[in-house]
């Protein structure tokens, strides 16, 4: 498995960590529907929170976060879409990025940002 690929999956582990540490309930880890995948799907109250991972081991080209464009945005609420559909909900939703810096010495700082965008559905 490429390093990158590597970085990405203990992005994903510490990110759910982090969630759970805070209460929420994850429902699936890199859920696919069609050409769409959702890094982490979690419930926190009645709200269904779709989330986006993003794991960096620099900020040479931008924050983590940065790389969540309009097109993987639209994924996201495509999936959403359907998982909501699948699953019957009725409560809100919403869409959320954890943005992963992987610092020298090994360690991770996590940004969440809820609320991160808004969907166009």
């Amino acid at each position: 498995m490429a390093l990158h690929n590597d970085i990405g999956k203990a992005g994903e582990k510490a990110a759910i960590t982090y969630l759970e540490q805070k209460g929420y309930e994850i429902l699936e880890e890199n859920w696919v529907t069609g050409k769409a995948e959702v890094d982490i799907i979690a419930l926190y109250g009645n709200t269904i929170i779709f989330i986006e991972v993003k794991t960096r081991s620099s900020v040479t080209f931008g924050q983590p976060e940065d790389f969540v464009g309009p097109a993987k945005q639209k994924q996201l609420e495509l999936a959403a879409q359907a998982y909501i559909e699948m699953r019957s909900h009725k409560g809100e939703i919403r869409f959320d990025i954890i943005s992963v810096l992987l610092t020298k010495d090994k360690h991770y700082n996590l940004n969440h940002i809820e609320d991160a965008f808004w969907p166009y559905l």
